[in-house]
Order: structure tokens, then sequence, then C-alpha cells
């Protein structure tokens, strides 16, 4: 069973919609109590990381996350949900994230871009994928679609896709049950229904 989690923040419906297609069963998770009952968990969001933090702390889902993250089930986070699994964010000031993966997030450096490139990164655009890891079996540097203004650092370590967007960023990250994407999966069509199902495949 999967659990999304709801805090108002984002993009629930597109994420249950594909799991239904996939034919894998999805609920909404809006109880902290109630996410150890899932055998792996999604955490979506689409909006300001700040208020994002505000919305899980005040309904204490932010430490039933990291409950969940010691169990050794699969997570991951997509778009702001995988923003929220670094130690911080300078988006409209100073904040504290989950800390379950090593990292910060900032904002797209426009010094390190030509001036025609825009901000937000929006539209299709590919993961280079690396180290034939689990979530890409089947797909090789997919084309999938993103809207972002900030982006995660981390180390290499962590690291299993980049994309170019004025110079190379973080996409992807694995550190051991948790997972994370920057681009929407459940919004890439056929290549991201691939990540999913292989997201729900890890044992």
């Amino acid at each position: 069973m999967i659990g999304i989690i709801d805090y108002n923040m984002g993009n629930l419906a597109s994420v249950y919609n594909a799991c239904d297609i996939l034919d894998a069963k999805a609920s909404f998770v809006t109880k902290p109590e109630d996410l150890k009952n899932f055998d792996r968990i999604i955490l979506p969001g689409v909006g300001a990381f700040g208020d994002a933090m505000v919305s899980l702390n005040s309904t204490g889902m932010n430490e039933a996350i990291l409950e969940f993250s010691k169990t050794g089930k699969p997570m991951i986070g997509i778009c702001l949900g995988m923003q929220l699994l670094f130690e911080s964010s300078n988006e409209f000031g100073a904040h504290k994230g989950l800390g379950l993966i090593d990292g910060k997030v900032v904002k797209f450096d426009k010094s390190k871009m030509h001036e025609d490139t825009k901000v937000p990164h929006m539209g299709w655009n590919v993961i280079n994928t690396r180290n034939d890891h689990t979530l890409f079996n089947g797909l090789e540097n997919p084309y999938l679609y993103f809207v972002h203004s900030y982006h995660a650092v981390t180390d290499e370590k962590n690291v299993i896709g980049t994309t170019e967007y004025g110079y190379e960023f973080v996409s992807a990250v694995h550190k051991d049950n948790i997972y994370g994407f920057q681009p929407h999966p459940e919004k890439s069509h056929d290549n991201g229904l691939k990540i999913l199902k292989n997201f729900f495949s890890i044992k």
C-alpha cells in the first residue's frame, strides 16, 4: 500500500492518478500516526519550501516522516517534496528541512547562465542517469517535465541524475531507502510512469 502525504501543498491528484494507471493501491495520508501503516510513501509538493515545512511541522507529519525513514521502507520526494528531504533552503529566507539527505536547496544562479535563460526552469528536459540505478531500469537519459526555480546541492555520492539548464544541477538523488526527483514523474507520460513503477517494485 502506497501513502501519498497530503499536507495541502501540491500535486496530489496527478500523483494519485499515476498510481491508479499503474494499478498501484494508494491513498492520501493526513494523520501522522497513519504513516506507519504503509509499505512506501510519496512526498509530493508544489509551492514554497518554508510554507511546506510550516505545514509539516504544525501537524507533526515531519516527525512521522523521520520515523518512517528509519524503517527501511522506500520513500520518494517529488519536486518540492525532493527539496524538503535536504537540510535547508534559502527560498524566501533561511529554512530548515527534514535533513534526511545532506545538502541544501539554492536558487538557480543567473550569473552562471546565458542572459536569455529564464527562471523558473519550466518544460521538458533530460535527466542524465548514473550508475544504472534501479529507478531508471528500462530508461536511458529520459525526458521528464520540470517546473522549479531552486535546486539541490549535495554530495556526489547521493546523486543518481543530473540535468543541464544554464549549468549542470542535481535532478535525482538516492540515499539508503530515500529517493528524490526534481522533475514530475507523474506529469511525464510513459517515462515518468516507468520511474514510478520502478519505485513501486523496490523491496
